[in-house]
C-alpha cells in the first residue's frame, strides 16, 4: 500500500537570480538585474531605479557593512605590504608614512563603492529586503496593553 501527497505548487515560482552575476554587476556599479543602467546617482547613493530596465533598488539596506568589509580588505592589503617592506628593507618611518597613508585612504575610497554594489547585488538576488516583491516584516515588539 503507498500512500501519495499531492500537494500542490507554489503559487508562483519565481526564476533563480545569479548570485555571481549580480554581485559582479554591482561591484562594476551597474543594475544588479541588467548591467547596463549605472547603481549609483552620487558617491554611495543608490539610485532609486535602474536608468536602463526600471528594476527599483530602493530597497537595499547596505548599512554598515560596505565600510566595515572595505576596512577588512584594505587593512589586510596594507598591513601585509607594511610587514613585507618592513621586512625587506627596514625603511625609515617616514618612508611607511608617505606610502601607506595615501595608499590606504586611495583604496578606501576606491573599493567603498564596489563593495556597496557587490552587497546591493547580493541583495537583488537573494531577493532580500524587498527586491523579491514582499516587505520585510517587522514584528510588533510592543506587548503593553494599549
Amino acid at each position: 500500500m503507498s500512500i501519495e501527497f499531492n500537494a500542490p505548487p507554489p503559487a508562483s515560482v519565481e526564476p533563480k537570480r545569479s548570485i555571481t552575476d549580480a554581485m559582479l554587476r554591482g561591484a562594476r556599479q551597474r543594475c544588479p538585474a541588467c548591467g547596463a543602467g549605472a547603481m549609483f546617482r552620487a558617491y554611495l547613493k543608490v539610485a532609486d531605479a535602474c536608468p536602463a530596465c526600471g528594476e527599483e533598488l530602493h530597497h537595499q539596506r547596505a548599512d554598515d557593512a560596505p565600510p566595515y568589509f572595505t576596512m577588512v580588505i584594505v587593512g589586510h592589503v596594507v598591513i601585509g605590504g607594511v610587514l613585507l617592506l618592513e621586512t625587506a628593507y627596514a625603511p625609515p618611518s617616514w618612508v611607511h608614512l608617505t606610502l601607506w597613508l595615501p595608499l590606504t585612504v586611495i583604496l578606501s575610497l576606491w573599493l567603498l563603492p564596489r563593495v556597496k554594489g557587490a552587497l546591493v547585488g547580493l541583495q537583488w538576488a537573494l531577493r532580500m529586503h524587498g527586491f523579491g516583491g514582499a516587505t520585510d516584516e517587522t514584528p510588533d515588539l510592543d506587548t503593553r496593553p494599549h
